[in-house]
């Protein structure tokens, strides 16, 4: 018997738990606001770490973070933490949650991060390709026999904080986070283990940096996304207009 998966508008993808929460955590809680189904996948459990007791308890704090930003699925492919790497296993392990859930948009990283985690610009190389991969037919016995899926739209979230510098990509723009900052940043605080008291400079960094984001895109707070594909449109008006529901 076929199992029956609900289908996602859009998938975050992240390598360790709270990566997604920190780069993107408003805009998917916004768009759960209007009304889109949400998935996130961690790649890892990002264990081990120095205050956690494992992956367990790290599991946890995923699964009240998921449920504080609204998300309806979240997925952990179980690759390993600090030793992850681009490899077709992985790629196909991806691939798999695409075609089960058949998002619209992919949410993913956009660069490396100097100084933090390398599994970061791992996780850029397989969310590209098992975007690609999801889509490729005479190949049924590398996933499961799960149907092709095309999935028209890759977005760039970034987590390099420590840069003046626009993130890569042809198209940059900024969503409107301003009523779901604090939902974001309450979803960070559900991982106790990686943000003690000693690192509740986090938050304000976070904030900062969502409130510079956001004003310069004439919002209260907001999220720098960028498209792996030019951005056009056939209206300009509705395209610009702040009014418009597709500007």
């Amino acid at each position: 018997m076929t199992q029956h998966y609900e289908q996602l508008d859009v998938i975050a993808v992240g390598a360790h738990p709270d990566d997604v929460e920190i780069a993107c955590g408003g805009t998917l809680a916004q768009l759960v606001r209007q009304g889109y189904k949400v998935g996130i996948v961690d790649l890892t459990d990002g264990e081990p770490t120095p205050h956690s007791s494992g992956p367990a308890e790290r599991m946890e704090e995923a699964r009240r973070a998921g449920e504080t930003l609204g998300a309806h699925v979240r997925v952990q492919l179980d690759l390993p933490n600090r030793r992850l790497f681009d490899s077709f296993e992985a790629r196909v392990a991806l691939a798999k949650v695409f075609r089960k859930y058949r998002p619209q948009v992919i949410l993913g990283f956009g660069d490396k991060t100097p100084l933090a985690s390398p599994d970061h610009l791992q996780a850029v190389h397989i969310t590209e390709a098992a975007v690609f991969y999801s889509r490729l037919c005479k190949w049924d016995e590398h996933f499961d026999h799960l149907p092709v899926h095309n999935i028209p739209t890759l977005l760039y979230y970034t987590l390099n904080f420590g840069t003046l510098g626009i993130p890569p990509g042809p198209a940059h723009f900024v969503v409107d986070i301003t009523e779901t900052l604090e939902t974001k940043l309450a979803s960070i605080r559900c991982y106790a283990t990686q943000f003690p008291p000693a690192k509740a400079h986090v938050f304000e960094r976070v904030k900062a940096f969502a409130l510079q984001q956001g004003q310069a895109a004439g919002f209260g707070a907001g999220e720098l996304l960028s498209s792996a594909r030019v951005v056009g449109t056939r209206d300009l008006m509705s395209f610009v207009s702040a009014k418009s529901p597709k500007a």
